[in-house]
This record gives structure tokens, sequence and C-alpha cells, in this order.
């Protein structure tokens, strides 16, 4: 079976310091096979790299996994550099994983980077509010086919 893609296109990096793979893959996956397109621009992204990423691939949803624990630092950097940027300010943009060394959220850190403007912040493993949340998304936009269709 092939999968049918909604019409979203949603980028998927690392942050700085995160030289993870398997995350990035398994969120690939994940998605394309919910109905999404997916560029994974891989670990260790730079904040500039990330910013023309962006502009390359015009995507609908930008998605930054971290599971080294620093991606509170990571993160906020990624959103500011892609928030100081007119054509980009508005793209939404999610960060999830391991945010922090101890393993759990830290709901300071979270607010702070909510405030820094990324639309969401998902613990590790919260996988059925991220999926929800690119769902709702995807209602929000103009595409006609259901997420997740399979087509033969």
């Amino acid at each position: 079976m092939a999968t049918s893609y909604s019409g979203l296109t949603v980028l998927v990096a690392g942050g700085t310091s995160d030289s993870h793979t398997w995350n990035l893959v398994f969120l690939q996956i994940m998605l394309q096979e919910a109905g999404y397109q997916v560029v994974n621009i891989g670990p260790c992204v730079p904040e500039q790299l990330l910013v023309d990423r962006c502009r390359d691939v015009t995507p609908d949803l930008v998605v930054i996994g971290s599971v080294n624990g620093h991606g509170y630092q990571d993160g906020e950097l990624a959103i500011l550099a892609l928030r100081a940027e007119p054509d980009l300010a508005a793209l939404p943009a999610v960060i999830g994983g391991k945010l922090g060394v101890e393993g759990k959220q830290d709901e300071v850190l979270r607010a702070r980077l909510l405030d820094a403007g990324f639309d969401a912040v998902f613990d590790d493993g919260d996988l059925d509010s991220f999926l929800r949340f690119v769902a709702d998304l995807r209602v929000g936009s103009s595409a006609d086919e259901p997420a997740g269709a399979v087509s033969a």
C-alpha cells in the first residue's frame, strides 16, 4: 500500500546539540503513516539552517524533537530564530521529547518555550496529543483528503 498525503508538509529536525536520529526517523515514519508529507533535515540543526530549510521547503508545520535533554535550550534558540524572520513568524512550530536532563517537563521552562513562540510543547511520549495537534492543524487547512488516508 502507498500512503496518500494530506497536503500538509511537516519539517522535522533535531536541536543543535542533539545528535540522535532514531527519534527523528520515528517521527517521520509516524507522520507519513498518518498521511503527511515529511521533510526530515536530521540532527544537530543550526538555527540558520532551520530558517533556510523552512524557506526552501515552505512547510505547514515545524517539529523539533529532542532526546538528549537539552531541548529547552536548543528549542528556545530555534524558535527565536524562526520568529525573528517576518516570513516565518507565523509558521506553526512545536517541540517535544526529552526536553530537560531530568526527563520530566519543567513547567517554567515549558512556559518559556511557549512564550518564545512555540505553538505547543509535548512531553516525552505524548504522541496522542501531538497527533491530535497535527490533525487539528490539517483540519484548519484546505487539504481535501483526510489525514491517514491510504490508497492501494
